[in-house]
């Protein structure tokens, strides 16, 4: 582990995890035969009183969150990771080279798997 402030990053970890989720249930539920996967919330397109255009945009409106919630939900993964090296004493670590994660790239990026050096990679 590295010499850097981990319950700084925890909470900085947590509260990004505590957003994300709340943004995941306006337009998505938990999978419930998948621990940690969640999926779009659908809204019923069988309503006969609905006309073409309100069917079109919830349909759309629906990819535009199922898209969303593809972004939201690697997110998620990114930091629950954290949080378990966290736990396992593996954070701020670069995957690549093992060096330290720079403290500025942390602070821009507490979930950060690199160093500034192989942030690309």
């Amino acid at each position: 582990m590295t010499n850097i402030n981990i319950s700084k990053y925890k909470s900085m970890l947590l509260e990004e995890k505590t957003r994300i989720e709340d943004e995941m249930r306006g337009i998505a539920h938990k999978n419930p035969e998948i621990k940690g996967d969640w999926e779009p919330s659908v809204t019923d397109l069988n309503n006969p009183t609905a006309d073409i255009n309100d069917t079109a945009d919830t349909v759309t409106a629906f990819e535009n969150n199922a898209a969303i919630e593809v972004e939201l939900e690697a997110r998620l993964v990114e930091v629950n990771t954290s949080l378990e090296q966290i736990e396992d004493g593996s954070y701020g670590v670069c995957k690549i080279c093992n060096a330290p994660i720079e403290e500025k790239r942390l602070e821009a990026n507490p979930a950060a798997k690199t160093c500034i050096e192989h942030r690309e990679s």
